[in-house]
């Protein structure tokens, strides 16, 4: 059940808006550390009074638009069952559409290319974010300096080798820790606010309005490191099923916006002073005693920013394998009570050997924002173009409307994804071709089974008058219960076939068992199966699961018991075919990407683990499919 379904008490309420702040907010609380920097870093805007307000206003109302206004007001109310995130948006999208098919299937592909590009943010948001706090050690001891990338790998290293054994303890720490980080963050910024409030002036949108007219070129640069101060907006959405509406906009407008606005505005007032500051305004606020230990809060906060991320990775993952756009992987589970605490081992190790490879190929957070940003407009643009097609169709508000409440933020995306383009050759390719190459990943296995079940079905036997033909000279019945999973209903499994042309025999019980995945993140226990009795002690079974569901077939079957089908533990056999793939030329896809194809299919997890089948009652029957 989601946190926004359950009734809660004021603790639980203040416990909810205080785990939110670790995991929801640890990425864009960690902004500040390299955000205004990246503004005017290298003389991308002078330092001068009118650009430093300029900036500052862009970054209000960036904040104000994006984030308060876009995703906390309007984004939230799109929740699917209560989940929320790009997958949940893209199920919502396609399924407000399914009467037309051509706009479903181009919504689907827009929504995999957005999936596919969050794993090029899911690398560079740790590495930029740990490099920027360990950079702090500059600023403290200069001497310091060699060692910045060997500790940054270091921290990332430790990081990714303890997913394996769970977050439970460690998340119960992101919330207190985050709640310092964000009083420090106040503390930094207030002295240097009180020494020069004129400062405040820039919440005035005539300071944006005025950069943005008499330096139009300029403005148009800067956008592309102001979309910093907004990365990290997308895990508001995201984390919706783990802590509901109310807790995250309670933390949103009751603290972080407020404390990101005061460091933000401190940075500012300590440039407007002292223009020489720019190299590191964030750790330039602190005194000189407080610069060491703010160097290790830091470190300890991007942490959790990148704990976050890593965590949604793992669950982005899992919901795709479930929709079918990614093949199956082992999903290990961390925790006895939570089931949304999992480790996914190729993808944790996927992340690292690629946040390595950021680390050393920019070496800098300056070089690093380079690369930031494209990705997150690029998400942030299709979750805008998603949310119109789920209030129009979906919710069918009138089209005048429609255009109205997601129009502006559209213009606004685009404008920040225009401007990150001109970052394209300096780093901005990086976590594009990493999407481009899951975005090819994700057709290619989408693509390839389709092929595949179309060979399938074409080769299959109907299973009804199958099961007339054999009952009609009956093969011994031998004690027991068998499964039989088919990947689709109707149609006789392969695994039936070979058991019958080389064993010679048939269950007491047989089971035809047809699984299957719905955009939707939870099917009701009670709509989970479908059965028709076959005659001869048969049964064609499908059940249903959602994309957050745990495909958990021997439980969903225990419903059978009820309804007068034996499942006795020991005495029941799960058949399963499993399937070789043979590339051939002609027809089908590109030669290449068949045997991508392949290898992502021979490599794929088993499907007896996938759907928690007791390992020593699997019988696998190889078949052969040509595609």
């Amino acid at each position: 059940m989601s946190a926004s379904t359950t009734a809660r008490s004021p603790s639980a309420l203040a416990a909810l808006t205080l785990a939110a702040l670790g995991v929801v907010y640890g990425d864009i609380g960690t902004s500040p550390l390299y955000a205004l920097k990246e503004v005017f870093h290298a003389g991308r805007v002078p330092v001068s009074p009118e650009n430093v307000l300029g900036i500052l206003s862009l970054i209000f109302w960036t904040m104000t638009t994006i984030v308060s206004l876009k995703y906390v007001l309007l984004i939230l109310r799109a929740d699917n069952n209560g989940e929320g995130g790009l997958i949940a948006m893209l199920a919502l999208a396609t399924t407000a559409v399914a009467d037309r098919p051509a706009l479903r299937r181009t919504l689907m592909i827009v929504g995999m290319f957005g999936t596919a590009v969050f794993y090029g943010d899911g690398v560079i948001t740790p590495a930029i974010s740990v490099l920027s706090a360990v950079e702090g050690l500059e600023v403290a001891a200069p001497a310091l300096h060699d060692a910045v990338l060997p500790i940054t790998l270091l921290v990332l290293t430790v990081l990714f080798s303890v997913q394996r054994f769970g977050t439970g303890g460690i998340g119960r720490a992101f919330g207190p820790v985050t709640l310092v980080w964000f009083g420090v963050l106040i503390a930094l910024g207030l002295p240097h606010i009180l020494a020069d409030s004129a400062v405040l002036a820039a919440m005035n949108p005539a300071y944006a309005g005025g950069f943005i007219a008499n330096q139009p070129g300029v403005a148009f640069i800067a956008l592309g490191a102001v979309v910093l101060v907004v990365t990290g907006g997308e895990a508001l959405y995201a984390d919706l099923g783990h802590f509901g509406k109310l807790p995250i906009r309670i933390a949103w407008y009751g603290l972080v916006m407020p404390a990101l606005l005061v460091n933000y505005f401190g940075q500012g007032a300590l440039l407007l002073a002292n223009p020489a500051a720019v190299e590191n305004p964030f750790y330039l606020m602190a005194p000189g005693w407080a610069r060491l230990p703010l160097v290790f809060l830091a470190t300890a906060a991007t942490v959790i920013a990148s704990q976050a991320l890593i965590t949604a990775a793992f669950s982005v993952t899992k919901q795709a394998i479930q929709l079918g756009l990614l093949p199956r992987m082992r999903v290990m589970h961390t925790s006895e009570r939570d089931l949304g605490q999992i480790y996914v081992p190729f993808v944790n190790w996927g992340l690292f050997v690629f946040i390595v490879l950021a680390v050393a190929l920019f070496k800098s957070s300056s070089a690093l924002a380079s690369a930031y940003g494209i990705a997150v407009t690029l998400d942030m643009t299709i979750t805008t173009v998603m949310t119109f097609f789920v209030i129009r169709y979906g919710w069918k508000y009138p089209l005048p409307l429609c255009i109205a409440a997601t129009g502006i933020f559209f213009v606004v995306d685009v404008l920040f994804f225009a401007s990150n383009l001109l970052k394209l050759l300096a780093g901005g390719w990086f976590p594009l071709v990493i999407g481009a190459a899951m975005f090819t990943l994700m057709l290619t296995w989408m693509r390839g089974r389709k092929l595949m079940t179309e060979r399938l079905r074409d080769e299959a036997i109907e299973l009804k008058g199958f099961l007339e033909a054999v009952f009609f000279s009956p093969p011994l019945r031998v004690p027991g219960t068998a499964v039989f999973l088919a990947p689709e209903e109707g149609l006789t499994p392969n695994a039936l076939l070979h058991n019958l042309k080389h064993n010679k025999v048939l269950h007491e019980f047989n089971l035809f068992v047809s699984v299957k995945h719905h955009e939707v993140p939870w099917v009701e226990p009670g709509k989970r199966m479908e059965m028709e009795f076959l005659g001869n002690d048969c049964w064609q079974i499908t059940l249903h699961f959602g994309f957050k569901d745990e495909p958990d077939v021997p439980k969903a079957l225990e419903q059978l018991e009820k309804r007068g089908v034996p499942m006795p533990e020991m005495d029941t056999s799960y058949f399963l075919s499993r399937d070789v793939v043979v590339p051939t030329l002609g027809g089908g896809m590109a030669l290449w990407r068949e045997k991508l194809f392949a290898g992502m299919h021979r490599n794929a997890s088993g499907a007896a683990d996938f759907l928690s089948l007791p390992p020593n009652r699997v019988v696998e029957l190889g078949t052969k499919v040509q595609i």
